[in-house]
């Protein structure tokens, strides 16, 4: 019997050097891309998520035609009908496909074609090169250590690819990391450049169309609809429009990303930060040669040294360390939950707003009307809620993937369950990342006309951060008292007045349904 090879490209590997790809000539071997209709509706993404990588796989199918392979193209709906259908069709014998990013999706495609029988494919697998890092050199990298800190993972990057380091092998400027430069709180009136956004073309606009009929299905069946607004979708589809997007933050945003990366302003989304997570996690981008490029415009450009160490430090470092760990962690990881926090989500977090905090609604409406959040905004208002609320860490886990427009398994695992929540313990981060509303109030400006006052600890005008915090510290207290780095801040414990912890306990449980 003749081998009769196929490719399946996944959503999220849209490049034409994927390893699957690489591996085969144009025209050599028919490509396959789904949609699953299925998916959609099971996972609930935001609205502008689905539109992002159905319209990025509309418009790749389109260019690689271009460049001479067979593409298959298909709505379907699900993933192993289409999957088999189309099989059956080319009458495929071995099926190639690029590692997936996630564990789960994995398993799904063995099972999807071990259903199909005694005439299924032979399943070839490439490793995945849309990471740095492989799976086995993370692994090797991780063996020696008993905690796996970001700064040596990330200072090991630096040596293994070059990356700003000067002639001698040694870190340009004298040091690794200027964390420290980059954490000014927004001054009066600090306004960032305007984001490159694109208008949707006809592939585009035919995809909100879809995406908003799947749901209207969904609330007419009585379910929920999607989250979220496609109508306002601008973001890019393209190799073209992602390599644009590079260009545009380069030349006007990467001199002044590095002091205010950690400040948060009502009206100011974006500030100065890239937005190009969505396409390198799509694969419109590959890591290095975003790496490269922004190492060779920070030195033509005599950039500040501490936003261009800043910036690549968040693709060389933590996202290759987020997705090596959620490897190297493995399947338990997901099952994490340190401080056996068990409150449901409130159902303000779904409908993304109408929480009454200004903080909290301002980044929920922000995120209904684009999918994005910067990171202090995810860490710091986002998941330092889910901390000291005591939400489920899965459930929490689960509604950033699907809200987020650069959320998937492997990035949110690790920085909601790790980083965000401390539900692994400490495996990922040194110490839970709490912090009462004096953070917010110090970072943002969003503490200004809130109907709560931050200054306040109880009460009902009482900001919600500053009782859930100190509940948390002393809910927690035989345990964090343990960890060297939480030793000032359980001294401060120590000095709350009794009757007014006392009080902060009682609105706390309150805030927390209990």
């Amino acid at each position: 019997m003749p081998v009769v090879k196929g490719i399946w490209v996944l959503g999220d590997q849209l490049s034409a050097a994927q390893a699957a790809l690489a591996a085969a000539d144009p025209g050599s071997v028919p490509v396959l891309l789904l949609e699953s209709e299925t998916a959609a509706r099971q996972r609930r993404c935001h609205r502008q998520k689905l539109v992002l990588v159905w319209s990025a796989m509309r418009h790749f199918a389109a260019e690689l035609e271009k460049t001479g392979w067979t593409v298959d193209h298909r709505e379907v709906e699900s993933f192993s009908s289409g999957l088999a259908a189309w099989i059956a069709e080319r009458g495929i014998t071995e099926l190639h496909l690029m590692e997936p990013a996630e564990r789960p999706f994995r398993s799904a495609i063995v099972r999807a074609v071990a259903a199909l029988g005694p005439g299924a494919p032979q399943l070839v697998w490439h490793p995945s090169n849309a990471f740095l890092w492989s799976r086995e050199a993370f692994a090797t990298w991780a063996r020696p250590y008993r905690q796996l800190r970001m700064e040596l993972f990330y200072r090991e990057g630096r040596r293994r690819f070059g990356v700003l380091m000067d002639c001698e092998g040694q870190p340009l400027g004298g040091q690794w990391n200027f964390d420290q430069a980059n954490r000014k709180p927004p001054v009066k009136g600090l306004k960032g450049p305007e984001p490159l956004w694109f208008a949707p073309d006809t592939v585009t606009r035919a995809v909100i169309e879809k995406v908003e009929r799947v749901s209207a299905e969904l609330e007419a069946s009585g379910g929920q609809p999607l989250p979220g607004d496609a109508e306002g979708f601008r973001w890019g589809v393209t190799r073209a429009q992602a390599l644009a997007a590079l260009e545009h933050f380069i030349t006007t945003r990467l001199d002044g990303f590095g002091p205010y990366q950690d400040a948060m302003v009502g009206g100011e989304p974006t500030l100065w930060h890239a937005l190009l997570s969505p396409y390198l996690n799509l694969g419109l981008l590959q890591p290095l040669e975003v790496i490269r490029r922004l190492e060779e415009a920070g030195r033509e450009r005599c950039s500040p040294l501490a936003g261009l160490e800043g910036v690549i430090r968040q693709i060389l470092g933590w996202r290759e360390y987020t997705h090596g760990l959620y490897w190297w962690f493995g399947d338990d990881y997901t099952a994490s939950n340190h401080f056996g926090a068990d409150r449901p989500l409130p159902p303000w977090l779904e409908r993304l707003g109408g929480s009454g905090m200004a903080c909290m609604d301002t980044v929920l409406g922000e995120l209904e009307s684009s999918g994005y959040a910067h990171h202090i905004q995810r860490l710091m208002v986002l998941a330092n809620y889910g901390l000291i609320a005591g939400l489920d860490p899965q459930a929490f886990t689960a509604w950033f993937a699907r809200m987020f427009i650069d959320g998937y398994d492997w990035v949110m695992q690790t920085n909601v369950l790790g980083m965000g929540l401390f539900a692994d313990g400490g495996r990922l981060a040194s110490k839970p990342y709490a912090a009462s509303g004096s953070y917010i109030n110090r970072m943002s400006t969003y503490c200004k006309g809130c109907r709560y006052d931050v200054k306040q600890r109880s009460g009902p005008d009482a900001c919600p951060f500053n009782a859930l915090y100190w509940d948390f510290l002393a809910r927690h207290a035989t345990e964090l008292r343990r960890n060297p780095r939480m030793a000032l801040v359980m001294k401060q414990l120590e000095k709350v007045p009794a009757e007014d912890l006392v009080e902060m306990r009682s609105a706390a449980a309150t805030l927390r349904g209990m």
